[in-house]
């Protein structure tokens, strides 16, 4: 393909890229902002874009944020590619302030202590993925299957992190959306003037051209 990398980067290079992209995270998102303008629809569609975006970003469904994002810009009449950009507000470094605060809401909301401390949700995670392993082995065997893990993991640690990230979410969305709405429709309308005067420009060197060879004197006649 034309646009492949001639040197197609390693497993390690993908990985430190994503938690840490070259050039850093500050031309990573004006990058973002860049291509965030650019896109070529209705002002109010791409900020609707932006907010589902950042809404899906909230919620534990790692894995499924662009798809997510996607599916839901498309259901509020919002860009889908303006929600795959919201999706960067999710990223690894602000994940980790995203996933204790919505624990912590969540908890607080169900009544149940969610802090997000380290070694339970190594556990819960540890605990849940052994019955997935072992439930995938019993459809073969036709041994019986065992739930409790993921059982705890979903009353522990998904459930309140679903319902504290949709509030906060909810909220970060509505706020992406009016900061978003005002300045992607003021550089439209003066990228339009900006195209609208350099056409002008343009028809009125046209027009001078055109003036200065009418007023040329007719050529003298060949002997």
């Amino acid at each position: 393909m034309v646009f492949r990398r001639r040197i197609p980067k390693s497993y390690v290079q993908k990985v430190q890229d994503t938690v840490y992209p070259r050039g850093g995270w500050l031309r990573a998102a004006t990058y973002t902002w860049y291509r965030l303008r650019r896109l070529p629809d209705q002002p109010h569609r791409i900020a609707r874009g932006v907010a589902a975006g950042i809404f899906i970003s909230f919620t534990p469904l790692f894995g499924a944020h662009f798809f997510g994002g996607g599916v839901l810009a498309w259901i509020v009449g919002g860009n889908v590619l303006a929600a795959l950009v919201g999706t960067f507000v999710g990223n690894p470094v602000t994940f980790p302030f995203i996933a204790y605060a919505s624990m912590r809401l969540g908890g607080w909301i169900l009544g149940i202590d969610a802090e997000m401390r380290f070694h339970r949700l190594v556990a819960a995670f540890s605990r849940a993925t052994h019955d997935l392993w072992d439930n995938f082995k019993a459809l073969f065997a036709g041994e019986p299957m065992h739930w409790s893990g993921l059982s705890l993991f979903y009353d522990n640690v998904f459930l309140p992190y679903m319902i504290g990230g949709c509030v906060l979410g909810l909220i970060a969305a509505v706020a992406g959306h009016y900061m978003t709405l005002p300045v992607i429709a003021a550089y439209q309308k003066r990228r339009i003037k900006k195209l609208r005067d350099r056409a002008e420009k343009l028809r009125a060197a046209a027009r001078g051209r055109a003036e200065a060879g009418t007023a040329l004197p007719a050529p003298p006649p060949a002997d």
